[in-house]
């Protein structure tokens, strides 16, 4: 019996629904953003200059992730440096702001998917200092209402309602399955919301009154304040018994005084068949929503709208009333006043009489989003990716007409959300979602673009030139501007209000997407190393995935680990660390504008390289010259640290027994530390440098004897002097590590923490200005964390304690200030206190190893960036926590307050209390995997890196070399493979490489790198996409030419009767185009996606792929698999490798289906042609084929219901044997030695073997259900085969074969060994064999049996990607009770149950659940997260230890670190 665990590892990345509203901050705490720019200056440019104004929240959905970003703008004298080189303007310069871009506020993954999502308001408009709440909906009738709280930096569940269970199944009117899962909306005033449940049922969720919540008012003012807009109570509407059959949408509509609600339903279903005698079918009808007294009046409603009307839009006040959308027309109706516009000549009045208003251009809108820019005018979104306007001609009494313009192309989008009155963001699940920036401009003349640079571009946001240019650290994008001037003329000629509005759009950030992923391959890259062994290995590799849609259709490339470019590399053992220095001559001097342009471009100077018994030092010109003999560089013993001092004037360089300071090679002062010389006796007793830290101009040491010291530098004198602090006694005992953290900036972040914040921003400004030499200093801030496990902020050089966390080590989820915590949470502090005592006594012998080994803190270039703070423990554990800044309410105690006023007299320092508004929050690291404490060598592990390829962050050296990137206030953790352990790194920037790094291996080489620039590492894994401008379907790879053949599709828009005549026989053909020859037809068109399979290479340098070569297809024939196979020539008796298309016509249900087999031979060619793709044969045969395999040089067919199986000749291919079962339609092929699995789309699955000697395939057995596959593969675990097959319900079930069991019905029939919902379309599986891992290593005798081990890598249709693993039973039963215990023991977030999400899900059909063997590894990574004390109690509740469970967890993601 062998038993799996399912892991993600790629999250989903395609958006389905965005929605914009006040979360993190209230409509009122803002004022404008831009100040009012002088009439003068804009005259021209922008007649009606407005401020920016609030700028909402972006709330995003994909898959079950859900984000909260803010958009953070930057005005046009931002320029100056505090930008950082990452955020590269996009977009050029427009309406006073030169860039815009997201920032995550906090990410959440939920267990459930999100079906829809609704902002519901505060109540009473933007005046109320609250905030919004999140409204989501889970199938089948889940509700959570999320609001933020700021004291912990994150969302938290409000209510939640539940319509599910016995005592709801009435709602379901005996029905089991539903065509879509719950639809929220709200009401614009928030004073409601509706959830559509079950087709039928509709939801009322009553909003809390102003000053009115669920809480009681002893909590209301105390940490939690509520804030946000709340739901009180909810209840249910039978619409069936209002006699509403089948709702296609509803919404709520402005400018009532009770909230109205819209419904769209269809009196009576027509069909394609009946359209010409019963079209007008749809209904609205608009109820009156009493919450108080649970009524609701029918006010309004209008019939005979189009039957393929499917969506409602509430216009807004002050016009009112509802937009209808239907494919070929709109409709907008309110209580007084309706009007249509028919889109294309599909369009038919309900009365033939009637005359519609037509528009000027065809187009049809059956996938149409939309979103409005202002009150009267809609942004609408076509299939097509096309963005249209559409103006609602409104004259103050009526919407008289309606029109619709042109605008641009852009993105497919699933959803549209304006964000304040100058953004609006497209999501897409099919390409990059986008933000853009919007101006409007009313009644200019079209000559106002004066200073706006035109280009015909769209607004895409995956163009490769954009984004390479996005990426360079320059500001070459200021010259590209993608802005564009639309008009909007009224048709009528000589009215005279003739409506006139121009709009023009600027991209402004992009979110990657990676999804649908249609189908990948698993190739070798470019850069790839031949002698890589061991985990290196996997990082040789890449994934090639067919994803997007249409134009948006692309290409991605996946590496889940970074292997850096290499420039050079030299041999050099023994070393243990390595530093690069500035050095400033006096040319930096000149004048400061230089100095600040010229800080980020300055080359290094010097390279330090410690060794063992020796130091190194490098000049770092043209060419790396060594200078050891030449320099007054410490060169006899070690390097502990060096860096620069005094804004780079002087090098500091410390060993252990002392430090110098250096100008450029000559040395200024020098320093020895440690046991003065009257004790050199006994050297042994005498404590030497440990570590140092560097923070202008301060260095921090830490002795080994557990003392730290503190070098203090003079900027005038440009000297050091030793300052041993007193604070440090040995009262709190040893200290295990410190670091000093530099809070740069114009405004220092720390300062706003602390309680007179007012007080201390004065006076820096003060210090500042006199400090005339070096502006912006900043703040200076020492973090130490003693042996016990404490940790204390300290600020230099004054050694205040600023803020305290007692037990730092054990992890807690929010660190604060001891001293503010304690006095505010008293009675709770006691009990929790005793139960930590109880466990720590328990697992004494355990925390011991619990000590924090290393830590930094750094708060990276970013006007709104916040500190991140990394500790390591002993054990491996890396902490990681991101600091963020809560206002305590007044009810803090007054001895604390006393305190601080005393203090505040004294000027000297700039913050005078401690920072009790500074909190900690915890940063998962799900993807980090951490390494086993084997072999920790004490050198330093953090690097933190500003700007390497345009990129900030941290560098952890060490056995797992791993990269996080600070993106958009995001850590992004991308693992380093491909050299194994990783002894020290550094940046390196100078002529030969450009904001490059270098690190040196554990087997002692020193390499010196950049980061592959194409690129982009703001997303999960680093991706470098590729535009098609097609459908990619079907992706294979070929090994021996490094090759990928791949199926792409273009849609092509023909005419008609082209179409028609090219289905139907000629003649009649002909008389089609005689008869109907009014030129109304002429105009139909219709689209076809044309098929092309083309065979990329990849090219060299990493820039765009290349096509070898293109084989089209015939008219109307879809290619529908793509795969090399490998057949046996019967005749020269050689294995010949070929390039297999299965393709099929596709005419229309009159015509019996047929299809193609085509081989091609890819290979050298006679002439100079380097790849030529020959075809070798083609034949057409019966039924679509729709999956190929080889199998023991033969070559299986799945053609429309038979599988056949064929012998290749060289020149024919001949059947030798097939199976004639009920397939309907093969869906997928896979083969282990003799054994075929196949996969049905209706009909599940078939296991069928090959027999030679009898030339017979049979079927062995099958599953007797029905299921529709997605797509099967086999997982292999040792000598055990099961079968593991993904369906359409976003399930995966693994069935094994076991013909003596009894239940197998002889074996006929396949067991179910697992199931479990993923949540996602699988389409694609891939097997590969899994890695030793470090337990496997250490114990060899059962090693054996696991080299035969296959996992299975998935990609799914949200552009998530993960794996089913197989696992021994002894940890497959451990995870399992120690899932058990973590649905109760961990806080989820919007209350889901992750035992319910994981619940097969039949949707109504008949289904014997299977045994619950699979482990759900996204439940399980909350364990690392959890405080350390309820770690040891879990472990030691299911009978384990913490580190077993934990090593059992490391060898999983080791294993499976495929890529």
């Amino acid at each position: 019996m062998s038993y799996a665990a399912y892991k993600m590892m790629h999250w989903p990345t395609g958006i389905e629904n965005c929605a914009s509203g006040f979360i993190t901050h209230c409509g009122a705490d803002f004022a404008p953003q831009i100040p009012m720019v002088p009439s003068e200056d804009f005259e021209t440019e922008w007649p009606a200059k407005k401020g920016i104004g609030p700028i909402p929240n972006l709330v995003v959905t994909a898959g079950n992730v859900l984000e909260v970003y803010a958009v953070r703008v930057q005005e046009e004298d931002d320029n100056k440096g505090s930008r950082s080189p990452v955020e590269a303007k996009r977009g050029g310069f427009m309406a006073g702001l030169s860039g815009a871009s997201l920032e995550l506020v906090c990410h959440y993954k939920l267990h459930g998917n999100v079906e829809t999502m609704a902002i519901l308001p505060v109540e009473g408009g933007d005046n109320h200092k609250k905030g919004d709440s999140i409204i989501l909906a889970f199938r089948d009738a889940k509700i959570s209402i999320l609001e933020f709280d700021d004291s912990i930096y994150g969302l938290r569940t409000s209510s939640m309602h539940c319509f599910e269970g016995p005592e709801w199944q009435y709602l379901k009117r005996g029905r089991e399955s539903f065509s879509r899962g719950p639809l929220v909306k709200v009401d614009p005033q928030g004073r409601c919301g509706g959830v559509l449940v079950y087709d039928m049922q509709m939801i009322i969720l009553k909003a809390a009154q102003a000053g009115y919540g669920l809480v009681g008012d002893d909590e209301a003012n105390g940490f939690g304040a509520t804030r946000s807009a709340r739901v009180e109570s909810s209840y249910v509407i039978s619409l069936g018994d209002l006699d509403m059959k089948h709702i296609k949408d509803f919404t709520f509509v402005h400018g009532y005084i009770e909230p109205v609600m819209v419904i769209l339903h269809e009196r009576e279903l027509t069909w394609a068949g009946r359209i010409s005698w019963k079209h007008h079918t749809c209904v609205i009808s608009a109820l009156s929503i009493s919450t108080t007294l649970k009524q609701h009046p029918l006010i309004w409603s209008s019939l005979n709208l189009p039957h393929d009307a499917y969506k409602l839009i509430a216009v807004p006040s002050p016009i009112g009333g509802v937009l209808v959308i239907s494919a070929n027309a709109l409709h907008y109706h309110s209580q007084s006043a309706s009007c249509a516009l028919a889109l294309n000549s599909f369009a038919m009045p309900f009365d033939i009489s009637q005359d519609m208003p037509r528009s000027s251009f065809n187009v049809e809108l059956d996938a149409a989003n939309a979103t409005w820019l202002s009150h009267d005018v809609a942004m609408l979104s076509a299939k097509t990716g096309e963005l249209l306007l559409l103006t609602l001609v409104y004259d103050g009494r009526v919407v008289q007409r309606l029109e619709l313009s042109k605008s641009r192309a852009s993105v497919l989008t699933s959803g549209m959300a304006t964000i304040g009155n100058s953004f609006f963001f497209l999501g897409s699940r099919l390409g990059d979602s986008l933000l853009v920036q919007y101006t409007c401009g009313l009644g200019a003349s079209s000559g106002s673009s004066g200073s706006v640079k035109e280009e015909a571009g769209d607004i895409e946001g995956d163009l490769p030139s954009a984004k390479r240019l996005r990426r360079s650290s320059s500001d070459t994008l200021q010259d590209i501007v993608t802005t564009e001037e639309l008009s909007l003329h009224s048709s009528a000629p000589n009215t005279s209000e003739s409506v006139q509005k121009t709009f023009s759009f600027a991209v402004r950030d992009s979110l990657v997407n990676v999804g649908p992923l249609k189908d990948f391959s698993y190739g070798l890259r470019i850069n790839a190393d031949p002698n890589a062994a061991g985990i290196a290995k996997q990082s040789n590799y890449e994934l090639v995935c067919c994803s997007g849609h249409g134009k948006n259709g692309a290409l991605c490339i996946l590496q889940q680990s970074i292997r850096p470019e290499l420039i050079t590399e030299v041999e050099l053992p023994g070393c243990k660390g390595i530093w690069t220095v500035y050095h400033k001559n006096a040319r930096g001097h000149n004048s400061d504008a230089t100095k600040m342009s010229s800080d980020d471009d300055e080359y290094h100077a010097y390279l330090i390289i410690s060794l063992e018994s020796r130091t190194m030092v490098l000049e770092t010109g043209e060419l790396l010259g060594e200078v050891t003999e030449s320099v007054d560089y410490y060169v006899q013993g070690s390097t502990v640290a060096a860096g620069n001092l005094f804004g780079r004037r002087r090098v500091v360089q410390v060993f252990a027994r002392g430090a110098r300071v250096l100008d450029g090679s000559y040395m200024t002062q020098d320093i020895s530390l440690g046991a003065p010389s009257s004790d050199s006796t006994s050297p042994a007793d005498s404590s030497v440098v440990a570590s140092a830290s560097i923070a202008d101009p301060y260095v921090l040491l830490r002795m080994t004897d557990g003392s730290i010291q503190l070098l203090v530098g003079d900027p005038s004198t440009c000297t050091i002097s030793v300052s041993t602090p007193s604070i440090f006694d040995s009262s709190k005992g040893k200290i295990s590590a410190c670091t000093l953290y530099h809070d740069k900036g114009p405004e220092p972040w720390l300062r706003k923490t602390s309680t007179d914040a007012w007080l201390s921003t004065g006076l820096g400004e003060a210090f500042d200005g006199a400090d005339g030499a070096l502006p912006d200093l900043g703040d200076i801030y020492c973090v130490v964390c003693y042996e016990s496990g404490c940790l204390e902020i300290f600020e230099v050089p004054s050694y205040k304690c600023l803020f305290s966390v007692d037990r730092f080590t054990s992890g807690k989820t929010y660190l604060a200030d001891t001293f503010v915590w304690e006095t505010s949470k008293d009675c709770q502090d006691v009990k929790n206190k005793g139960f930590e005592e109880i466990a720590s006594n328990a697992n004494k012998e355990t925390t011991q190893s619990m000590m924090i080994v290393e830590l930094a803190m750094h708060r990276w270039a970013g006007q709104y960036s916040r500190p991140y703070l990394f500790g390591m423990l002993a054990d491996g554990t890396l902490l990681c926590y991101h600091a963020y800044l809560f206002e305590i309410q007044e009810n803090t105690p007054k001895v604390e307050e006393g305190v601080s006023v005393q203090d505040s007299v004294n000027i000297s320092s700039t913050s005078t209390s401690r920072l009790r508004n500074l909190r900690f929050v915890r940063v998962p690291l799900e993807t980090y995997t951490r390494e086993e404490a084997s072999a920790v060598s004490p050198c330093q592990r953090f690097s933190v890196f500003k700007n390497i390829g345009g990129y900030q962050g941290l560098f952890l050296s060490g056995s797992r070399p791993t990269w996080f990137m600070v993106c958009r206030e995001r850590l992004r953790i991308h693992p380093q493979l491909c050299d194994g352990s990783i002894v020290a790194f550094t940046v390196l920037h100078n002529v030969n490489c450009n904001h490059g790094l270098i690190y040196v291996t554990s087997q002692g080489f020193l390499k010196i790198c950049q980061l592959p620039s194409v690129l982009s590492y703001d997303n999960y894994w680093p991706v470098q996409k590729i535009p098609l401008r097609g459908t990619p379907h079907q992706v294979t790879y070929y090994a021996e030419k490094n090759l990928y053949p791949i199926i792409v599709s273009m849609p092509v828009v023909k005419p008609l009767n082209q179409v028609i005549s090219s289905i139907v026989d000629q003649e009649i053909g002909h008389q089609i185009e005689h008869d109907n020859s009014t030129s109304d037809e002429f105009n139909k068109t219709y689209t076809t996606e044309e098929f092309e399979v083309r065979i990329l290479e990849p090219e060299k340098s990493g820039g765009p792929w290349q096509t070898r070569a293109t084989i089209s297809m015939q008219n109307s024939e879809n290619a529908l698999t793509v795969r090399m196979v490998t057949l046996h020539n019967s005749m020269t008796n050689e294995n010949e490798t070929l390039l297999a298309i299965g393709t099929a016509y596709v005419q229309g249900e009159d015509v019996a289906a047929r299809g193609r087999i085509l081989l091609f031979s890819i290979g050298k060619n006679a002439d100079s042609s380097p790849n030529s793709v020959t075809e070798v044969y083609s034949k057409e045969l019966k039924g679509a084929i729709s999956a190929l395999a080889s199998l023991q040089g033969h070559l299986l067919i799945a053609s429309g219901p038979k599988v056949i199986l064929h012998k290749w000749t060289g020149s024919e291919l001949n059947g030798v044997a097939f199976y004639d079962a009920p397939p309907l339609y093969v869906v997928s092929l896979n083969i282990v030695k003799n054994f075929v699995l196949v996969g049905d789309i209706h009909k599940s699955i078939y296991f069928l073997s090959w027999k030679e000697q009898g030339a017979q395939l049979n079927l062995l057995a099958k599953d007797f259900g029905n299921l529709d596959c997605f797509s099967t593969e086999f997982l292999i675990d040792g000598s055990t085969l099961s079968l593991v097959v993904s369906d359409e319900q976003k399930n995966v079930q693994i069935f094994y074969y076991a013909p003596k069991m009894s239940e197998s019905w002889k074996g006929q029939k396949l067991l179910s060994r697992a199931e479990f919902h993923v949540g996602a379309h699988i389409t694609k599986f891939l097997r590969l064999q899994m890695l030793p891992t470090f337990s496997d290593r250490s114990g060899s005798a059962a090693a054996s049996d696991k080299t035969n081990r296959f996992a299975l890598l998935f990609g799914t249709l949200d552009g998530s990607i993960g794996c089913i693993a197989p696992l021994e039973e002894i940890t497959f039963r451990r995870f399992q009770t120690l899932q058990k215990k973590l649905v109760d023991a961990v806080p989820h977030i919007a209350g889901l149950n992750p035992r319910s999400f994981r619940q097969f899900q039949s949707n109504g059909k008949a289904h014997r659940p299977g045994p619950d063997n699979m482990i759900d590894c996204e439940l399980l990574i909350h364990y690392e997260m959890l405080p350390l004390e309820e770690q040891l109690e879990i472990a030691q509740q299911i009978g384990t230890t913490r580190a077993q469970i934990l090593t059992n967890l490391n060898d999983l993601s080791l294993g499976t670190s495929f890529l």
